[in-house]
């Protein structure tokens, strides 16, 4: 059994929607700046509230859901997580004493267990060789410098980096999702066929590096992705954001 690390996952996913986009948009695309992004973000805001994201208690817990949720969705995430809290090893020490079958059964809901199982433990063994086991020397390392080493770990890729770097460490890295890359796609801000650096640096040119403000933008994307822009039957007519210009 293989699964693709959350790098895999989100590069150049198409639905058939994204393809249409996809062939129409080099001629409708145009740049978002800062007063564009804001306005997406307010219009997210007023709509939907806060969302008092990561859902983690600990940074550690906050690193161990980054991984858990690759492929599945976050309600799978969280049994997973449950399963975690009652057998007390949402710390590095203790689920280092796990044997590797014994925390793949405990993350079982969350799908692709035996995977993320050897993800986990690569994380562990990475915090035990270069930092004593500390979650919190490993994220005090300075921003291009723990992300470069976050990717150096099997198993984390763009996407489960950025999310450790704003949930658990309050770094302004600006997560990307298939949320994110649908959202933009669909309102002619990116090509349906953009990487994930093209889509983050979207965000990262026009907006401040503020991590309270990359928090709540990428909670809200979700929110919209999930709710009203979704891959198939997609409810634009309600959609906070009005209609994408293929739709209207």
């Amino acid at each position: 059994m293989s699964v693709k690390d959350d790098a895999g996952r989100e590069a150049g996913a198409r639905s058939p929607a994204g393809r249409v986009a996809a062939s129409r948009a080099p001629w409708r695309l145009r740049r978002a700046g800062r007063a564009e992004l804001l306005a997406i973000h307010d219009a997210l805001f007023a709509a939907f509230g806060p969302q008092g994201w990561w859902p983690g208690k600990t940074p550690f817990e906050v690193m161990v859901g980054a991984i858990l949720t690759q492929n599945t969705n976050w309600r799978n995430v969280e049994r997973a997580i449950a399963n975690l809290r009652v057998a007390r090893v949402l710390t590095p020490a203790a689920m280092a004493r796990l044997r590797p079958g014994a925390l793949a059964e405990l993350i079982r809901p969350a799908g692709y267990f035996r995977v993320k199982a050897a993800r986990l433990g690569n994380l562990i063994d990475h915090l035990r060789r270069r930092h004593g086991g500390s979650v919190a020397r490993l994220l005090r390392t300075p921003l291009p410098g723990l992300r470069d080493e976050l990717l150096s770990i099997s198993g984390i890729g763009p996407e489960t980096a950025d999310s450790i770097l704003l949930y658990a460490a309050g770094h302004p890295s600006f997560v990307v999702d298939a949320y994110t890359k649908r959202i933009l796609a669909r309102h002619g801000l990116v090509a349906a066929a953009a990487g994930y650096a093209e889509v983050q640096g979207i965000f990262t040119r026009a907006l401040p590096a503020h991590a309270p403000l990359f928090n709540e933008f990428h909670a809200l994307i979700v929110r919209l992705g999930k709710e009203f822009c979704r891959p198939r039957a997609p409810r634009c007519a309600a959609c906070p954001l009005g209609k994408p210009p293929e739709r209207r």
